[in-house]
């Protein structure tokens, strides 16, 4: 455990997006935690308060290139990548071999003693990109449209759910967080396939996010006028958040399955809803359903289990790193309907990231993630 006197040496990667923000919003309140580098290639050279001057009157350091941060020369502890996809990877791994610690053989990764030994003193990263999220290299080709160029890392990195993989993120120095609409389906989903309460076939999942789920870089379809007033799906059939809902929910019920997941875009800023249709497992109700989520989550911070009747929404969760989940009873016989909340930018990406650090420093989990939701 880091000794509470000591402050981590934390950069983050990609500070110009809106994860950036939210993860420099929430580390300055963290009592454990320095910011030392801040990177932005379209913004470098620029003081952070002039590009969100929300942040500014807290001393950060100014943004830099990617390509001008000489990696051998810093003493980091941490290192929080929310850079693009397939720009992950080879970033964190020029990171690694500049600090000398780029290569882990994949046999001391099964062994916990050697590999705890092999990355002592190792910069520890969490990548907020798809690049490690997904295990077989195979469909990250598939889904990416490129093979994977650290393939070693990948097969070290734990992917970030805390609430499911809490033991292995401890040990870790290379955590892969969950797309915020993964985030929200799996800490519906797990317990119950787990614990064979509802079927792994026939799950359809729709999902609705704020507009910040698309990222801060300019494209028309996220222009003020193309968004407002409007509410329209997109990825159908086709989204990147499907293979890695698969592959969690394949691992949590023992047999491989495929998901109906169809995103959508709603013209507000941040939040996220999700509607999970089930089928029932023989002689299971919605109120079992309910039962086995409230024994799961019971001693966990950030996820709630609504009492029957209550009925979850983004604005109970907006800001906060917390998740609500609400069990409903479906008109047709044997089914049940699950609606899943989170704020996208929070426990869908900066805030479960920051929940990932202090788990793998020891440190209490809901550190600089206290605050409770905004309201109106």
């Amino acid at each position: 455990m880091t000794t509470p006197h000591k402050k981590l040496r934390t950069a983050i990667l990609g500070a110009s997006g809106y994860t950036g923000a939210e993860l420099i919003r929430l580390l300055q309140r963290h009592p454990y935690v320095e910011i030392v580098l801040l990177t932005a290639d379209r913004k470098a050279g620029e003081p952070i308060e002039q590009v969100f001057p929300h942040l500014g009157g807290e001393g950060l350091p100014d943004l830099m290139a990617l390509s001008d941060v000489e990696w051998a020369g810093l003493e980091l502890d941490v290192v929080f990548c929310a850079l693009p996809h397939a720009t992950s990877q080879r970033i964190i791994r020029g990171i690694l071999h500049a600090t000398g610690h780029d290569f882990i053989d994949e046999m001391v990764i099964e062994q916990p003693d050697d590999y705890a030994n092999a990355i002592k003193g190792s910069v520890k990263v969490i990548d907020l990109s798809a690049d490690f999220r997904l295990r077989d290299p195979d469909v990250y080709a598939q889904w990416y449209g490129g093979e994977h160029e650290a393939l070693s890392l990948q097969k070290e990195a734990v992917y970030g759910l805390p609430e499911q993989y809490r033991d292995a993120i401890r040990n870790a120095r290379l955590v892969a967080c969950p797309g915020c609409y993964p985030t929200a389906a799996l800490l519906a989903l797990l317990p119950l396939l787990s614990e064979k309460a509802i079927s792994k076939d026939g799950i359809i999942i729709d999902a609705k996010s704020g507009v910040t789920g698309a990222g801060r870089s300019l494209k028309e379809a996220n222009l003020f006028t193309e968004v407002s007033e409007a509410m329209h799906p997109y990825g159908i059939a086709a989204h990147r958040h499907a293979p890695e809902i698969e592959q969690e929910l394949s691992l949590a019920c023992g047999s491989d399955l495929l998901v109906n997941f169809t995103p959508h875009l709603i013209p507000m800023n941040r939040g996220e809803l999700e509607t999970i249709y089930v089928s029932l497992e023989k002689g299971q109700t919605a109120s079992d359903l309910r039962d086995i989520l409230k024994a799961r989550y019971a001693d966990e911070r950030f996820v709630t289990i609504l009492d029957e009747g209550a009925v979850p929404a983004t604005r109970h969760v907006r800001g906060s790193n917390n998740a609500h989940i609400a069990v409903f009873d479906d008109r047709i016989p044997g089914r049940a309907i699950i609606v899943a909340v989170i704020d996208n930018l929070v426990k869908g990406s900066s805030g479960q990231a920051i929940q990932n650090m202090n788990i793998m420093f020891g440190f209490d989990e809901a550190l600089s993630l206290e605050q409770m939701a905004l309201f109106p």
